[in-house]
């Protein structure tokens, strides 16, 4: 089996970014972007999908954290699409299920090679750490753009609003580490009656 690793660099006027990533990891993470909710957030999706993350950003966080946080989001799209390689074998759907006390999560995430959200959670509060939960939104999107995959987000209940988004997360992490696993019985078959993804 190849390497599924990748790095990405992303540098624009409001950002520098690097993304190194290991699909076939053991869930550890080096973390420094200036934006610690959001890293606590991603140590989640590590941790859970078992995936190796080394992300570093700079970005224009005096003004806002939105371009960071979507930034970031693009740019680990890049890496997991790059690193995921040409899909054969690949299990491509996962979904989970997650709670966290009363609050409840489902993701189920598509490598369709189709970018799209479809993201449904009832914030309680609007920030959380001083992090504005709006920008998750915009995190998620650029991650679906870049990484083509199709994801549904659902938070099905939930009044603590870190709890709400902590689930997101994990199950994010739970549902990609499931799609990018490699199933032996599909090896060498593209999972698509396409032909293609």
């Amino acid at each position: 089996m190849a390497d599924r690793k990748a790095r990405v660099e992303r540098n624009t006027l409001e950002t520098q970014i690097t993304v190194e990533v290991n699909l076939d990891g053991t869930g550890k993470v080096n973390m420094d972007t200036g934006l610690p909710f959001l890293e606590h957030m991603l140590d989640q999706i590590a941790r859970h999908g078992l995936v190796d993350l080394d992300i570093k950003a700079i970005g224009d966080l005096a003004v806002d954290d939105h371009h960071t946080a979507e930034d970031l989001g693009i740019t680990l799209g890049q890496a997991v699409n790059k690193a995921i390689g040409d899909k054969k074998g690949l299990r491509r759907y996962g979904h989970a299920y997650v709670p966290l006390d009363e609050a409840l999560s489902r993701v189920v995430l598509d490598f369709s090679g189709r970018p799209g959200l479809v993201m449904n959670v009832p914030y309680t509060r609007s920030t959380v750490g001083g992090f504005d939960v709006d920008l998750f939104q915009e995190f998620f999107q650029g991650f679906v753009n870049h990484a083509l995959v199709t994801l549904h987000i659902d938070t099905l209940r939930g009044t603590n609003t870190h709890h709400q988004i902590e689930t997101v997360f994990k199950a994010f992490g739970r549902a990609l580490r499931m799609a990018i696993e490699l199933d032996e019985r599909m090896s060498g078959m593209m999972p698509s009656t396409k032909g293609c993804l």
